[in-house]
């Protein structure tokens, strides 16, 4: 079977983005025999077989289309979902601020569908290693669909380990063995220290969160940790421009917010962090005060309070993550990949 390319003539087992007169937009993956229809006409798949990238194709009905390989940015927003991805505007600044590196070792916990997975993989380029931690077997088996799908393969240098980060990470990895920490989790506080342990010294931990609850308490549990430097929040928000002759405009609609980018780098061990000089306000709260905001903190605090549900997630069922799987392993398979399980990564 045709193994996927990311550039050249078009072939089966590509992915190829159509857009019609209306600019209406379909993915699809060349499959042998595989025809394209909508109301407007068929396009047989033997039909873009063979021709240049960003060509442009007529259907059976006279109409033009343009066919061109998907980026990765399209790619993923394409792909099936078992978990909410990371969009490709916070990957990017995940990869930047972050600062990975080809031949850099790099832990990522959760997986979700893989869409973060992609983008650390081809920062992390063939001589890094990526080891990828997941709760839920079913997320893990959508992301090695979807990136096996993208990849024609499974990347060697590729790992998901199903468990929980706290005990799978110290079994994975060795102590001061990584470069970057990437955690998209619920409550990546209960992570900082494992997460410590695992980093060299100015490795990098940054944290994907949804709300300003989960970014005040994973900014609090970096502090008193005393293990990272003072943590760097931020949010990306992309607003696009409608261009057109002298109309020009902000897009009516935009990708506003997503979620927050908390960054710090490991100290040194030993090292003792200088305290910011700042004037004279009220900027050290007891646990107590705290408690007020961040339900497990104070006497009385409860971490089972930090649930899906609580910050505004909507898990998906059993029934409809099963059928994602299927999704995921049929996608791969079409693009030349056969059986994506976990024993074929190791």
């Amino acid at each position: 079977m045709h193994t996927p390319s990311p550039s050249g003539p078009l072939g089966y087992g590509d992915r190829v983005k159509l857009t019609g007169p209306k600019g209406r937009i379909n993915t699809i993956t060349l499959v042998p025999d595989g025809e394209f229809h909508s109301h407007r006409g068929i396009i047989p798949h033997a039909q873009l077989v063979g021709l240049p990238d960003a060509s442009v194709v007529v259907n059976s009905n006279g109409e033009e289309y343009l066919a061109i390989r998907p980026l990765l940015s399209d790619f993923v927003m394409s792909m099936p979902r078992g978990a909410a991805i990371v969009y490709p505007k916070d990957a990017a600044q995940i990869v930047s601020l972050a600062d990975v590196f080809p031949g850099s070792r790099v832990v990522e916990a959760g997986v979700g569908s893989g869409a973060l997975s992609l983008h650390l993989l081809r920062a992390t380029g063939a001589d890094g290693e990526l080891f990828s931690f997941e709760r839920r077997e079913e997320f893990a088996d959508i992301a090695r669909g979807n990136v096996a799908a993208f990849s024609g393969s499974f990347p060697e240098n590729w790992s998901i380990t199903v468990g929980d980060l706290q005990d799978a990470l110290p079994a994975r990895c060795e102590a001061g063995s990584i470069d970057r920490v990437v955690l998209d989790m619920l409550a990546p506080w209960e992570c900082v220290d494992v997460a410590a342990t695992a980093l060299k010294p100015g490795g990098v931990l940054i944290c994907y969160v949804a709300t300003v609850t989960q970014l005040s308490r994973t900014a609090e549990q970096l502090q008193r940790s005393g293990l990272f430097t003072h943590p760097q929040s931020s949010e990306t928000l992309v607003r696009g421009w409608h261009v057109e002759g002298l109309a020009v405009r902000p897009d009516h609609r935009m990708v506003a917010h997503t979620g927050f980018l908390i960054a710090a780098r490991r100290l040194a061990p030993g090292a003792v962090l200088p305290e910011l000089k700042r004037r004279a306000s009220k900027s050290e709260f007891s646990d107590e005060d705290l408690a007020t905001w961040l339900p497990d903190l104070g006497a009385n605090g409860d971490a089972a309070a930090w649930d899906p549900e609580s910050v505004g997630e909507r898990p998906k069922s059993d029934k409809i993550l099963r059928k994602k799987v299927r999704d995921a392993r049929k996608f791969a398979e079409e693009r030349g990949v056969q059986d994506p399980s976990q024993d074929s990564i190791g």
